[in-house]
Order: C-alpha cells, then sequence, then structure tokens
C-alpha cells in the first residue's frame, strides 16, 4: 500500500466530481422544499445578486440554451416574479428584472438555502472555505483557459 498521495489531474476530477454530487444533493433537497424548480430558483438568484440581466446573459451565467432560459423566464413572467423591459441600447434585446413579489419570494427562499448550504459545509472552517473557493476558483479558470482553441 502506498502511502503517497495521489495528486494527479484524474484524482482531482474525481474528488470535486463527488463533492459536487454530495452538495449538489443538498441544493436540490433545499430547493425542493418550496414550490420552485431548480432552473427558475437559479435565474431568480442571479437577478437577485447581480441584478437586471440580458436574457441571452442569464443562460450564460447559469449555463442553459437560449431556447430553455426564454421557456424559463416565460414561466417567471407569468407568474409574476419577473418582467422583460426593451434594453435603452439595444432595443431587440430584452432586460429581465425581478417584480417586487419575485424579490420577496427568492429572498426569503434564499435564506433558507444559504443557511443549509451552510450546514453541508459544516466540516470546513470559514478559513478553509476561503483557501477552498480561491484554489477552486484558480483550477476552473486554468481549466477553461485550456479549452481555448490554440
Amino acid at each position: 500500500m502506498s502511502t503517497m498521495s495521489d495528486s494527479s489531474g484524474t484524482h482531482l476530477w474525481l474528488v470535486l466530481m463527488k463533492a459536487h454530487r454530495a452538495f449538489a444533493r443538498h441544493a436540490h433537497r433545499s430547493i425542493g422544499r418550496h414550490d420552485i424548480g431548480f432552473t427558475d430558483f437559479t435565474i431568480l438568484e442571479a437577478l437577485l445578486h447581480k441584478g437586471p440581466q440580458l436574457v441571452n446573459e442569464i443562460g450564460r451565467r447559469i449555463n442553459l440554451t437560449s431556447g430553455a432560459t426564454t421557456t424559463a423566464v416565460d414561466r417567471l413572467e407569468e407568474a409574476g416574479l419577473v418582467e422583460r423591459e426593451s434594453d435603452d441600447s439595444d432595443r431587440r434585446a430584452r432586460v429581465v428584472t425581478l417584480t417586487r413579489d419575485g424579490r420577496a419570494l427568492i429572498a426569503k427562499i434564499y435564506e433558507q438555502h444559504k443557511a443549509q448550504m451552510d450546514e453541508a459545509a459544516v466540516g470546513l472552517t470559514h478559513a478553509e472555505r476561503e483557501t477552498l473557493i480561491r484554489l477552486l476558483k484558480k483550477a476552473g479558470k486554468t481549466a477553461e483557459q485550456k479549452l481555448e482553441p490554440r
């Protein structure tokens, strides 16, 4: 039995994947407690924390196709949680904003979700979380750069 730890890219990917699955289960359970789907939650959360956004920016940010984003925004608009307005600089583009009801709903859901996710991360100290976040951002940016065409 080897005492050397495996720091290969493959092992890193496996560990990240397993950690992601565990946290994703917590996230889906947390969000599932409310009468809202995961995609709708991610759109509302993005609008809550990033402000009004173009429809295509939302899709890029949460990794949805333009069709899926439009369908979800339609659903949220019909529910009275978001509204679309023409962009001042490009009248063809549509800016999505939270309505008063949408902001109230996602703020309430997000606070409960944040508490659940904090509980999921209780095994790490605050300093360890900060270090892990910094390292994961660095790893993600580096991996993303390696995908660029050469």
